[in-house]
């Protein structure tokens, strides 16, 4: 039985080096291949939504194995490895850190122009995971790296990322397609963290689904309501509440209530893919939700939860350049004579995985 624990990841500046990230992307394209040429590649995503394994796949590929990097390097070699594999085996993987995270959409229909599928369902799910994490779960992690995986035949996985400029560590974020349920409805595989925070507005919590009806009321209300009931809560909240109104002004809020009324979402859902309704419109209307008509919001963290070729800092041990060639050297030639129809070599890798999960 595998433990699992909290892993830390704490930001570190600088980046992985030239020599070192070469080899990161050689050796994510054969561990892809390896799936691949298994048919199991929706194996390879249910994996990579796994938390502790991602971890582990960087560790593997020689990042540091405490560091918040090793999410937005391990993302980049798995997508610059793959490379123009990605036709011939259907698996795509977009996205990535800060600017290149924001162009996903963008990304997405060049893509779809030249594999030749539809690109809004991926759109969708590009900008509604990230409203969930950003918005939705109000824990103090901004994202900055966004990952949506995913296959010609519909099955997905997505990693994102946040950052805490207060405490200077990271949260990463983990779904899986084929096990979601509800966009809005505990919908996350595993979220990993420093540690649990005290306070976290969670919007996506069973809990806070009369909460989340309650606020798609209010965005159908007339504004001047909505105005005059937060006015109330802002003025009345007691100094020791955790969700303060600071930083709400209401003539903002009143603006994009303007635009909700006249264009009223059905369900929480279109709620949270509103051009304009961010983590402070939501802020508000959880306050009003809680202290006007007596429905709180889940308040609890939704938080749950790494060596085999060094680190780049030196940690645990510097990386093994030898070795980590060696590794890809083997993989290769597994691989290529797997293709071959000599897959001798492939089930020895596999019998060797299963000696050291005992």
């Amino acid at each position: 039985m595998f433990k699992r624990e909290i892993a830390e990841l704490p930001l570190h500046s600088g980046k992985a080096p030239a020599w070192l990230f070469q080899r990161m992307k050689k050796l994510a394209r054969e561990i892809i291949l390896i799936f691949a040429i298994e048919n199991r590649t929706d194996e390879f995503l249910r994996k990579l939504s796994d938390p502790f394994w991602f971890q582990a796949l960087g560790c593997i590929l020689g990042f540091d194995w405490h560091s918040s990097g090793l999410t937005t390097t391990t993302g980049a070699a798995l997508k610059e490895g793959l490379g123009e594999l990605s036709h011939e085996i259907g698996l795509y993987i977009v996205g990535g850190k800060g600017k290149t995270a924001l162009n996903t959409p963008e990304e997405i229909t060049k893509l779809a122009e030249k594999e030749g599928f539809d690109p809004q369902k991926w759109i969708f799910i590009s900008r509604i995971v990230a409203r969930v994490d950003n918005n939705a779960i109000q824990d103090g992690y901004q994202l900055y790296h966004h990952l949506l995986i995913f296959t010609k035949k519909g099955t997905w996985c997505v990693i994102q990322q946040g950052m805490n400029n207060k405490n200077n560590f990271a949260r990463r974020y983990h779904w899986l397609g084929e096990e979601l349920k509800s966009f809005t409805e505990e919908p996350h595989k595993g979220i990993i963290t420093q540690k649990f925070e005290d306070y976290v507005v969670n919007l996506v919590a069973k809990e806070s689904k009369q909460t989340q009806e309650i606020i798609t009321t209010l965005m159908k209300e007339d504004p001047n309501k909505v105005i005059s009931l937060w006015n109330k809560v802002s003025l009345k909240l007691p100094s020791y509440h955790p969700i303060t109104p600071k930083e709400i002004k209401s003539e903002n809020l009143k603006k994009i209530l303007l635009k909700t009324y006249e264009a009223p979402p059905k369900d929480f859902q279109e709620v949270l893919l509103k051009e304009g309704v961010g983590a402070k419109t939501l802020r508000a209307l959880t306050l009003i939700s809680e202290l006007v008509y007596d429905t709180p919001a889940s308040i609890k963290d939704p938080a749950r939860f790494s060596f085999a070729h060094g680190g780049k800092d030196g940690h645990p041990y510097p990386v093994d350049k030898k070795n980590y060639d060696k590794t890809i050297e083997i993989l290769e030639r597994a691989i290529k004579n797997a293709k071959l129809g000599r897959r001798e070599e492939l089930e020895t890798l596999k019998r060797l995985s299963f000696y050291f999960r005992i």
